[in-house]
């Protein structure tokens, strides 16, 4: 079912042009920091995969991937448009022959066709994806947030540069500091909420927070959120949130962890009954360590632009397609989309 939300009065603070202008000045400014500060090197990045390599990510596990067969390779060879380059990453990182603290980004398209539209979900996903090369004794929460860290002082230099050139999109949002939460303090700081109201309490409250351990059950027997159990370990994993102004709500940025060993991989596909996936290439050579132990995560590019350029709707910084309630809402509310 498709949502949308159009705050009463809203306006844009920059007209079309200007808006594209700022997409890349935002683009360009964060993927040079975020480089910049996890010592990152950019590579291509593939659009679609085989469904046999195991290498796509099943995100929850009920996402149904865009797939097709093609007539230049093997007849029985399926192939699936990414969810997602989690584990795609992690095998190139291996690859490339990338050393300790170093490691690479990438431009992710994806397709996800069994996406719920509204101001901030579409079919067509861009983000940043980032994988880095760690040691046995960076598996911990304390290299994970000093991670987290350095990924958010690139969000503050992009909103420094954003409000210095478009004094017009108003005052800061992020604050100095990101606050840190684990999914059970949340629930136990509001134990009567969905996950979804504990996160907006949370982040209205200190606007800029990662929540850490998502996936396994909690103290009341619920996931805070679906987690595919063969790349974030969920004792070392988190979102990053922060406050939007315009919707006034949580705006998750940002899904990142250090990624599965041998034992947490086996430990979380037995949770969810899964021991099959054991069989396949990636999976093995996690098992065999082949790959090595990585931190990584998706950044939404669009989110990041739809949030510095104070927008409402996510089709205001990206070209997808909307149902026609959406266009003609839009088009009454005088909200642009691309």
């Amino acid at each position: 079912m498709n949502t949308l939300t159009i705050p009463d009065h809203y306006q844009s603070p920059l007209d079309l042009i200007e808006t594209e202008v700022a997409v890349k000045m935002i683009k360009d400014t964060f993927e040079r920091r975020l480089a910049e500060q996890l010592r990152l090197t950019r590579v291509s990045a593939p659009l679609f995969l085989l469904k046999n390599t195991g290498l796509n990510d099943n995100l929850n596990g009920v996402e149904r991937p865009v797939a097709f067969k093609a007539p230049s390779l093997n007849d029985d060879d399926e192939i699936e448009i990414i969810h997602s380059l989690a584990k795609w990453k992690r095998d190139a990182l291996h690859r490339y022959h990338f050393e300790a603290h170093t490691g690479l980004y990438t431009d992710m398209n994806a397709i996800r066709r069994d996406e719920d539209l509204d101001n901030i979900h579409s079919m067509y996903v861009d983000q940043w994806d980032w994988e880095m090369v760690i040691t046995k004794e960076d598996r911990n929460l304390d290299f994970l947030k000093k991670t987290v860290r350095k990924i958010y002082r690139a969000l503050l230099d992009v909103e420094f540069t954003m409000l210095r050139h478009y004094p017009q999109l108003g005052e800061p949002i992020l604050p100095e500091e990101i606050t840190f939460i684990t999914t059970q303090e949340l629930l136990d700081l509001y134990p009567d909420d969905t996950p979804k109201e504990r996160e907006n309490k949370i982040v209205k409250q200190h606007k800029a927070v990662c929540i850490m351990q998502i996936g396994d059950l909690l103290s009341n027997g619920t996931k805070h959120d679906g987690r595919a159990p063969d790349y974030d370990d969920w004792a070392l994993n988190c979102d990053i949130l922060v406050y939007n102004k315009v919707l006034d709500q949580a705006l998750e940025l940002s899904s990142m962890g250090i990624r599965v060993d041998a034992d947490s991989l086996k430990a979380q596909l037995e949770k969810v009954h899964a021991n099959e996936r054991l069989s396949l290439p990636f999976h093995q050579n996690i098992i065999n360590g082949v790959l090595p132990l990585s931190i990584g995560g998706g950044i939404g590019q669009s989110r990041l632009c739809m949030f510095f350029l104070r927008k409402c709707h996510i089709g205001e910084v990206q070209a997808s397609l909307w149902d026609q309630d959406t266009l003609k809402t839009c088009e009454e509310k005088g909200v642009h989309l691309l």
